[in-house]
């Protein structure tokens, strides 16, 4: 069986940018994660040990986007990834989806928003 746990719109500022005023000032960033796994047991025995604990998975994600500045949120995305995959070993497969809401372009737009989907055999043969 395989089920989704997703949490949606984890928001933090943080100072991720290419350029330095990005860096300095900050901006307000979001992130969506799928976690797909298979939480049967879990919802059987009513049991949180049995599935992914989203609480220590948002802290995480909160963590990771404060404790370094990136220029990309695409490197930021695919450590999210890699970080889950790493440490929630009830994960067998993620999408990672952050967003930059305050994009120095040359026009109005919403946000920019880059997406990682990654399995846990792809992690594997990276540490290989």
């Amino acid at each position: 069986m395989i089920n989704v746990i997703r949490i949606k719109k984890a928001t933090f500022y943080a100072y991720h940018g290419v350029l330095s005023e990005e860096q300095s000032v900050g901006g307000i960033f979001e992130a969506d994660v799928d976690m797909y796994t298979d939480f049967q047991l879990a919802a059987e025995h009513d049991n949180l040990k049995e599935t992914v604990d989203y609480d220590r998975v948002y802290k995480f994600i909160y963590k990771l986007a404060l404790e370094k500045k990136y220029k990309l949120i695409e490197t930021l995305a695919l450590r999210i990834a890699d970080g889950i995959l790493l440490n929630f070993l009830n994960v067998m497969k993620v999408a990672v989806r952050v967003r930059k809401n305050s994009v120095p372009v040359g026009g109005y737009v919403d946000c920019v928003e880059v997406e990682v989907i990654k399995e846990r055999h792809e992690l594997q043969i990276l540490e290989k």
